[in-house]
């Protein structure tokens, strides 16, 4: 909490005097006070702001890396990885505004080539959503068929529902260093899609490296544009000064008739929103909702006992802040009402990493998911 002085008037010492013992007598009934809070809030579940901001207004956003305490965590009764938490330690990134102006092309971006290594990640992936839809959603309380029998397929995040939005923005973190080594295994996260949008935005790591995928839902299927994250990456689209580093997409149904929808960056040199990839048509994902979530496809690593991801990303932060939707021309922030969690109490194990920690840092506009 930043703390403001109390400004005292200058004056007469008798004055002053008085000023300073009623501070006094106020500061023991505050401390007292506090005590009493704070013992009862050991009880209770942390609180988050759910503020609408203004149209139009500029965020400060924050994507949040949280630096857990277990004991402190143990001593109140909280289950870290279940229950919800105000992050201890945060990194703020810049969070643009959603009607900051769109104009330009994100550079780099380019049709990826074929190759049997990106034929296993797409195959895993399309499977994996088809399997959802098959089963009436991706509800980890009935949870699909595994897309193939040696991996684990799971999710955690917020689900946008139908009727409440034509757009969707959000603010991802993004690590250059976190490598996968396993050709079967694939960690997207985060990634977002809109409800009836014709694309999905992928932050996909897989063996080849980690890239942003714009998956087309509307078209022939598979990534229609992907984008390496490398130093050119971050000069332009994460804002710089923290870590993690963090980049903000937007996906927006566009005027005209039809089913159009635009995919967008935000380039922090030149204050724009570029396009990424541009679609219409008929959404073919199956899913009557929108997503904005972790994802993962592991498989055991038998050296560990555990995922292979759980030790190669270690040291990594998955967040998305700042999710925001767009209804009536309006962004106005992700709540409860409209993009429930896909699970209030997802467990480590489920996800072949005892350890990962599942925070809800807002009212269902931040998520972060970390060991």
């Amino acid at each position: 909490m930043r703390r403001h002085p109390h400004p005292l008037a200058t004056g007469c010492r008798t004055l002053l005097a008085a000023a300073l013992l009623l501070a006094s007598a106020a500061l023991t009934t505050g401390t007292a006070q506090g005590s009493a809070a704070q013992s009862s809030a050991g009880h209770g579940s942390a609180e988050h702001s759910g503020a609408a901001a203004e149209p139009g207004a500029r965020l400060a956003g924050t994507a949040t890396a949280s630096d857990a305490r277990p004991g402190a965590a143990a001593a109140s009764g909280m289950n870290p990885a279940r229950d919800t938490a105000r992050p201890i330690g945060t990194t703020t990134a810049h969070a643009p505004d959603p009607a900051a102006p769109h104009r330009g092309r994100v550079t780099g971006a380019r049709t990826p080539d074929r190759s049997p290594a990106r034929d296993r990640a797409v195959r895993a992936f399309a499977e994996g959503r088809r399997a959802a839809a098959r089963e009436g959603g991706p509800d980890r309380f009935h949870r699909p068929a595994r897309p193939d029998a040696d991996l684990t397929h799971d999710w955690w995040g917020v689900f946008p529902q139908p009727g409440t939005h034509d757009g969707i923005t959000a603010t991802h973190t993004v690590d250059p260093a976190y490598h996968v080594r396993d050709s079967e295994n694939f960690t997207y996260a985060p990634t977002t899609k809109a409800q009836n949008s014709c694309m999905e935005v992928v932050t996909a790591y897989w063996q080849s490296g980690p890239e942003l995928w714009a998956w087309d839902w509307c078209g022939a299927g598979g990534p229609a544009k992907t984008l390496p994250v490398d130093a050119a990456f971050l000069a332009k689209y994460t804002p710089g000064g923290g870590a993690p580093a963090a980049y903000s997409v937007q996906l927006v149904r566009e005027g005209g008739s039809g089913n159009t929808w635009g995919a967008y960056l935000y380039n922090h040199r030149t204050a724009n929103w570029e396009l990424l990839y541009r679609q219409s048509g008929k959404d073919q994902s199956g899913l009557d909702h929108g997503w904005d979530m972790f994802e993962i496809y592991a498989s055991v690593n038998p050296a560990t006992g555990v995922g292979w991801y759980c030790t190669e990303a270690r040291n990594t932060v998955f967040d998305s802040s700042a999710i925001k939707l767009r209804r009536d021309g309006a962004w106005n922030p992700a709540s409860p009402a409209d993009s429930p969690w896909t699970d209030p109490a997802p467990d480590g194990r489920d996800f072949l990493c005892p350890g990962l920690r599942f925070l809800r840092a807002g009212a269902d506009d931040h998520w972060t998911v970390r060991q």
